[in-house]
């Protein structure tokens, strides 16, 4: 069993998604001992935005720019170990209503046509299913679907639709809402997504 554990907050271990993640992981270290473990820090150790250069570089152009070719080589090692792994756990806080500008750049590696997904007649089909995705998402405030703020939620929408176009439809979000709200709110939340994350099936 592999699983590829990426968290995307800057805030390092102030960091509520990052204390969820851990506890996910730790309930599929329980669940499956001898599970090998890949991670990734985008907070600490950032890959590159997407630009033009890196198109260029992809295909064997810009051949002269190590530094390039070195960025372009670890966004090929995110997307081996993304499409390796059987299950992939996500860090994801909200920050402006989205995801951090960190993971939207770890996506978008992930989005290669032909290894992620693919264009049809019938319309794009995602090649990626078969795994499983678990998002520990941490909010400051209220954005579900029963709230007045839930127009707003360009986090949760956007995962769960950019990885069902890859094809994977198992995704599962563990969430600490209103953590910013009041510090008793901050707790509560916390220790309710903790007990979550220790209850999922693993």
């Amino acid at each position: 069993m592999k699983v590829l554990h990426v968290d995307a907050s800057i805030l390092g271990e102030s960091s509520v998604s990052r204390q969820l993640s851990a506890a996910v992981v730790a309930r599929l270290r329980q669940a499956h001992p001898g599970l090998a473990v890949t991670y990734y820090d985008l907070g600490a150790e950032p890959i590159g935005h997407l630009t033009g250069a890196h198109l260029a570089a992809a295909q064997g152009l810009l051949a002269g720019n190590a530094a390039l070719q070195q960025d372009v080589a670890r966004g090929r090692q995110a997307l081996e170990d993304f499409l390796g792994a059987d299950i992939v756990v996500v860090g994801a806080p909200m920050y402006n209503f989205s995801v951090s500008s960190q993971l939207k750049a770890w996506i978008d590696r992930l989005a290669i046509a032909g290894k992620t997904f693919r264009y049809t007649e019938q319309g794009p089909q995602g090649l990626a299913g078969g795994k499983k995705v678990i998002v520990a998402s941490s909010r400051g405030g209220f954005y579900g679907p029963d709230t007045p703020a839930a127009p707003l939620d360009h986090q949760e929408t956007y995962l769960r639709g950019i990885f069902g176009f890859f094809g994977i439809a198992d995704v599962t979000f563990v969430r600490a809402e209103g953590i910013n709200v009041s510090a008793d709110q901050r707790k509560a939340s916390i220790a309710a997504a903790t007990a979550e994350a220790a209850r999922l099936a693993a």
